[in-house]
């Protein structure tokens, strides 16, 4: 590969893909971005075969290395600036209706004012920072039964607010 042989290239893709994908996949947690990490992997291989030295390790772990570090930057470029919870709660549930606000988002804030103001903040921890309910339980310091019938308590509220039916 090191010499430009695009046979080599293919057979070292072919036989890697799995791993070097699932790898990143696991890292980075999207299938979207783990394609073009494991796709940036094969390039940078590709690009630096020549500096490739199997004294010091072989190929797949040469391979999956470049594939951590690269899934980590890619974690770090996509990081958002935290928000605290609870501010945003609040803003939620004491924001006033302005003349372009649209009315759905209106009809979303009165709901969520209808919730008690632990369910509101267990369904926030959810939907806008992707908690599962054990880490919810964990962040409210409360038990995983609790925190698991706020959140379902509170979206079948929210549900009967919103008259969002299943069918």
């Amino acid at each position: 590969m090191a010499s430009g042989d695009t046979q080599a290239a293919t057979t070292l893709v072919r036989r890697y893909q799995a791993r070097v994908f699932g790898l990143a996949r696991t890292i980075v947690g999207e299938a979207a971005l783990a394609e073009e990490v494991a796709q940036e992997t094969f390039v940078r291989a590709w690009r630096h075969a020549a500096a490739y030295d199997a004294r010091r390790g072989a190929v797949p772990t040469w391979l999956l290395t470049i594939t951590r570090n690269l899934a980590i930057d890619a974690l770090r470029l996509r990081r958002e600036l935290p928000v605290d919870p609870q501010a945003l709660l609040t803003r939620l549930q004491s924001a006033e209706r302005t003349e372009d606000a649209p009315r759905d988002e209106e009809f979303v804030r009165r709901a969520l004012r209808m919730l008690s103001r632990e369910q509101a903040r267990a369904i926030a921890l959810t939907v806008f920072y992707g908690l599962t309910s054990k880490e919810v339980a964990q962040v409210e310091s409360i038990p995983l039964g609790t925190a698991k019938t706020r959140l379902r308590r509170g979206l079948a509220k929210l549900r009967e607010q919103l008259e969002v039916n299943d069918d």
